[in-house]
């Protein structure tokens, strides 16, 4: 294996020199400002040598495959050969490819860690529900929470901690409470700053629902 890597070097390295002096006696002449050998030379290595980064990202076992195969060989030495030759056009066409699949896998990742906080914030209310806590009297919080709470307030908690949604929407709320949207709205914001309710943002919108301490001060109160 070591001696096919070595050859294939070898390989890079000459197509890309023979391919910086295939340019530098064609477009010398026609472009005075980058008529340099030396500089020829290393943007055709340079290019022979992204072969094999080119030939992985098509998912090509060509770079396996020439290992004892002649006729393999030769047809990588091609592609490094072309590569040297067009080398001005394959560095910059690579370049742009390479940003533009690192700026598609950073959007994805944005992505999945903003579904991630969502499916988070979802399940908490689940986990706390099905959570048995020890509860070793009675809460002096839980206790002033539930003396505290006016008719509205306790009409809201018992339609969030019943039905068969967990999540419910500000309108389903409405509907069931009897109460026009801007009062259970408020009564729902109150709740929310007293931890006995909480809403969660998802694509459906937001969701409101009871919380753990929003069921014990609703058992005082039964």
């Amino acid at each position: 294996m070591a001696n096919h890597i070595f050859i294939l070097a070898t390989v890079m390295l000459l197509a890309g020199i023979f391919g910086g002096l295939v340019n530098y006696y064609l477009y010398g002449d026609k472009d005075p400002d980058a008529a340099s050998l030396p500089r020829f030379l290393v943007v055709g290595v340079g290019a022979s040598f992204l072969v094999p980064v080119v030939l992985d990202m098509v998912n090509s076992e060509l770079v396996l495959e020439s290992q004892g195969d002649p006729s393999r060989l030769l047809i990588f030495t091609g592609f490094c050969l072309i590569s040297a030759l067009l080398s001005r056009f394959f560095i910059d066409n690579l370049s742009d490819r390479i940003l533009s699949e690192a700026k598609t896998a950073k959007q994805r990742s944005e992505e999945t860690q903003q579904n991630l906080r969502i499916i988070q914030s979802e399940l908490l209310p689940l986990i706390d529900t099905e959570t048995e806590q020890d509860l070793s009297g009675e809460n002096p919080e839980t206790q002033e929470a539930s003396d505290d709470l006016d008719v509205t307030s306790t009409q809201v908690l018992k339609i969030l901690s019943g039905g068969r949604f967990i999540f419910r929407s500000l309108a389903g709320v409405c509907r069931e409470a009897n109460q026009e949207e801007s009062t259970v709205l408020k009564t729902l914001h109150v709740l929310v700053n007293r931890s006995l309710a909480g809403k969660v943002s998802g694509k459906n919108g937001v969701r409101w629902h009871i919380t753990e301490k929003g069921r014990r001060v609703l058992e005082t109160n039964l």
